[in-house]
């Protein structure tokens, strides 16, 4: 991994087993095992021994929207200060949420994953580009987690159409806040 760079090139590495401090997260994590692993913690009213789903494709976590780059290629680029930082299994916070305060964040394997930032996007709702080796994490207090399949994604916020004429017939539309 890299801890800068100035092109969205897919970042790669070796997985080295052998190598005592990597934690070989799996597709078949459960919420307990995840929360103890990384230190983060959910609400109690989420059963933690359910085990996480993992996807690669398009999926959502609250008011965070987790897709496939090559859907958004054309339309998410680096800037000219963007910089790729390795996920911690302790996590990055990737966005606080604004009606609640809690934090979404992305965990995964050391020296896996890569979360590079800020990112330019003409629809203003990317927070960056993940890559990642093998499955990352998204964690988040209220939500539980979901597991994210090896591969290269944008992570952004979320829209939602409201009701009202503040724009056009359709209403107003604005951000996602759970």
């Amino acid at each position: 991994m890299h801890a800068s760079f100035v092109e969205l090139e897919p970042h790669t590495h070796n997985l080295e087993p052998s190598n005592p401090l990597v934690i070989l997260m799996n597709s078949n994590m459960t919420l307990s095992a995840l929360t103890t692993l990384t230190g983060l913690d959910v609400f109690d009213y989420l059963d933690k021994e359910v085990s996480i789903p993992v996807v690669d494709g398009l999926q959502a976590q609250g008011d965070l929207i987790v897709i496939p780059f090559s859907l958004l290629a054309n339309i998410v680029t680096p800037l000219p200060w963007t910089r790729s930082v390795d996920v911690p299994l302790s996590g990055v916070e990737l966005l606080r949420s604004a009606a609640g305060g809690n934090p979404h964040s992305l965990v995964a394997d050391v020296g896996e994953c890569a979360w590079s930032t800020p990112v330019k996007d003409a629809r203003g709702l990317a927070l960056g580009v993940l890559d990642t080796q093998v499955t990352a994490y998204l964690i988040h207090p209220e939500h539980g987690a979901t597991g994210i399949a090896p591969g290269r994604y944008v992570i952004g916020r979320q829209q939602e159409r409201g009701v009202g004429r503040a724009r056009g017939a359709r209403g107003a539309v604005m951000l996602v806040a759970d």
